[in-house]
């Protein structure tokens, strides 16, 4: 693995930081305070090809490989969470399950449109009752003539308001387990699908965070994605795609940490000096740039894996747990060098600590991946 960025990677970060520093950044803390879902900015983001980046461009996406799709991330995540994640739901959740579980009918009819942000999609996993145990779905998928019938519920599922296709898994038999579950590709405004905006988010307050109903919505034969018994595997499939794009996201919380931190440490001061002259804080300091350098090391030799078709599902699990956590820990760092003035949003590190909280618990907790990598050491199944 060469650590060397190529000329056009470089390009491409440069691109995605001015785009982020002049489209996101002056957006965020009124999003944020408003709770507000800005579906312009997601017009933007759209047309610069990060809703489709890993996509190949027969069927409109930017064809790029996943170190190259982790920098762009990277650098939205700095800018803003809320952002970050309709990239990484759009692009890893939806588009990458697509790519890999769809027919070619349901490629040229989804993907074009999700790439160029026409259409928004959601991935309807979690219920509520059902979050790590993602093979206990309590959504049933009943055969009917011509197609499906899906009743159920889904619960903490982003741009689940304003998608337009939703992925959503249902068991078809209960006594098959996990060889009975299924995915299907729902158009939102099939009859009997509603859905319904959750407020008072800790962070993310300008996500879109929906919980969605669905009353026998009947769907045709060619919505289900794969084939039936496939539904444990798709699920599986996503989330690891959506692991690396929240893991590199969190590189951009650590990385925006940092720069908060060291510009505020070097204006402001106490005692007749810039704070910045104190060891302890450049001892915080220096543990975020440790922090930030690991967690993109991890998240750079996950899309390595990846790119080289190679297995990656632990590398994966142990970018996204070392990444959410030190973000976790970086943002923490940071309003403690700030201060009190790091206890408000006129600094970007209050959201980012509010907003980094979330990132390890989806996509499977820290705990959930511990146990995936504890698997793969030991050989041994703890969930089993």
């Amino acid at each position: 693995m060469d650590f060397a960025l190529t000329d056009e990677q470089e390009l491409i970060r440069e691109t995605a930081r001015t785009f982020t520093d002049n489209e996101i950044v002056p957006r965020a803390r009124d999003n944020d305070r408003n709770e507000h879902f800005d579906t312009e900015l997601v017009g933007k983001l759209a047309a610069q090809g990060y809703l489709g980046a890993i996509v190949p461009a027969e069927y409109g996406g930017a064809g790029l490989d996943y170190r190259t799709y982790a920098i762009i991330t990277e650098e939205v995540g700095r800018g803003c969470s809320a952002m970050r994640t309709v990239v990484s739901v759009q692009t890893s959740l939806v588009c990458s399950t697509l790519v890999r579980w769809g027919t070619e009918e349901q490629k040229q009819a989804y993907l074009p449109k999700l790439c160029a942000g026409e259409w928004l999609g959601c991935f309807g996993l979690t219920e509520p009752d059902t979050g790590s145990d993602a093979a206990n779905q309590k959504t049933r998928a009943r055969k009917v003539d011509g197609g499906w019938s899906i009743t159920g519920a889904k619960m903490w599922i982003s741009l689940g308001n304003h998608a337009k296709l939703a992925l959503i898994f249902a068991q078809t038999d209960p006594e098959l387990a996990h060889r009975g579950l299924a995915c299907f590709l729902v158009e939102t405004d099939t009859p009997g699908f509603g859905h319904q905006e959750i407020h008072g988010k800790m962070g993310l307050k300008g996500s879109d965070t929906a919980s969605l109903s669905l009353d026998d919505v009947r769907v045709p034969e060619g919505a289900l994605l794969g084939e039936i018994g496939d539904g444990f595997k798709i699920a599986m499939t996503a989330l690891d795609s959506g692991r690396y794009s929240v893991a590199a996201g969190c590189v951009g919380i650590c990385q925006g940490s940092l720069e908060a931190s060291v510009a505020y440490a070097k204006e402001r001061e106490q005692f007749g000096r810039p704070i910045a002259s104190f060891q302890l804080v450049q001892a915080m300091i220096a543990d975020q740039r440790v922090l930030t350098d690991s967690a993109r090391l991890l998240v750079m030799r996950a899309g390595w894996l990846k790119d080289e078709g190679r297995p990656s599902t632990t590398e994966t699990s142990i970018a996204k747990l070392h990444a959410t956590e030190a973000a976790q820990t970086c943002s923490h760092l940071a309003i403690q060098i700030h201060g009190g003035a790091g206890y408000v949003d006129d600094h970007p590190v209050e959201r980012y600590f509010r907003d980094v909280r979330v990132t390890t618990l989806y996509e499977g907790t820290s705990q959930i991946q511990k146990l995936i990598i504890g698997r793969a050491e030991t050989g041994i199944n703890a969930l089993a």
